[in-house]
C-alpha cells in the first residue's frame, strides 16, 4: 500500500507514514467487520483486507528499520528507537500468529472468533505503538534525515517493497 504522493515536497515524511498507519488499521478493521458479518465467500477474498494490511505493515516496518530509524538513532534518539524496534518484534510475532490462524482455517464461527480476537489484539498493539511513534519519531523524520536520505525514503514510499525473506530486527524476541 504505498502512499500516493502527487507532490512529495508538500507532504512531510511523518504525514506519509501516519497515513500508512491509518490505512493498515483500516484494512484490519475491514477484515474484522467482514468476519463478524459472516461475509466470507468460496474464493477466500473476504480475508484480502487482512492479508493486504499484514503485507503493508511488514513493508512499513521494513522502511522504518532500513531508512528512517538509522539517521534518527544517529541524531540521538537511541532509547525511543530501541522501544520501537522491540514493539516491531511484538507486531511481527502477532502477524505470524495471525498467519498461522488463517492457515488453520476460517470456515467455522470458532475460527472466525479467534481471528477477530487476534485482530483486536493487533489493533491494540498498533495503537500503543503508533501513539508513541507518530509524535516522537515521525516529528523528527523531516528534521534528522539528510536530503539524500529523505529522497530515498520518499522514493521507497512511492514504489518500494519489502525484500523477499526480510524479517524485522527483533522478530525472534
Amino acid at each position: 500500500m504505498p502512499a500516493p504522493a502527487s507532490n512529495p515536497a508538500s507532504i512531510s515524511i511523518g504525514e506519509l507514514l501516519t497515513r500508512e498507519h491509518r490505512e493498515i488499521d483500516a484494512g484490519i478493521e475491514a477484515f474484522v467487520a467482514r468476519a463478524r458479518n459472516g461475509a466470507e465467500d468460496a474464493t477466500g477474498n473476504w480475508v484480502a483486507p487482512l492479508l493486504d494490511a499484514m503485507t503493508a505493515l511488514r513493508r512499513h516496518i521494513y522502511l522504518e528499520e532500513a531508512f528512517l530509524f538509522p539517521p534518527i538513532r544517529a541524531a540521538g534518539l537511541m532509547m525511543p528507537i530501541m522501544v520501537m524496534l522491540r514493539e516491531h518484534g511484538e507486531l511481527w510475532r502477532a502477524m505470524d500468529q495471525l498467519g498461522e490462524a488463517l492457515e488453520s482455517g476460517t470456515g467455522d464461527s470458532c475460527q472466525r472468533h479467534n481471528l477477530v480476537t487476534r485482530c483486536g489484539t493487533m489493533l491494540e498493539l498498533l495503537e500503543a505503538h503508533n501513539s508513541k511513534e507518530e509524535p516522537i519519531i515521525y516529528s523528527r523524520a523531516d528534521v534528522d534525515l539528510s536530503e539524500a536520505a529523505h529522497a530515498e525514503l520518499a522514493r521507497f514510499l512511492r514504489t518500494g517493497s519489502t525484500p523477499p525473506g526480510w524479517v524485522c530486527e527483533r522478530a525472534a524476541g
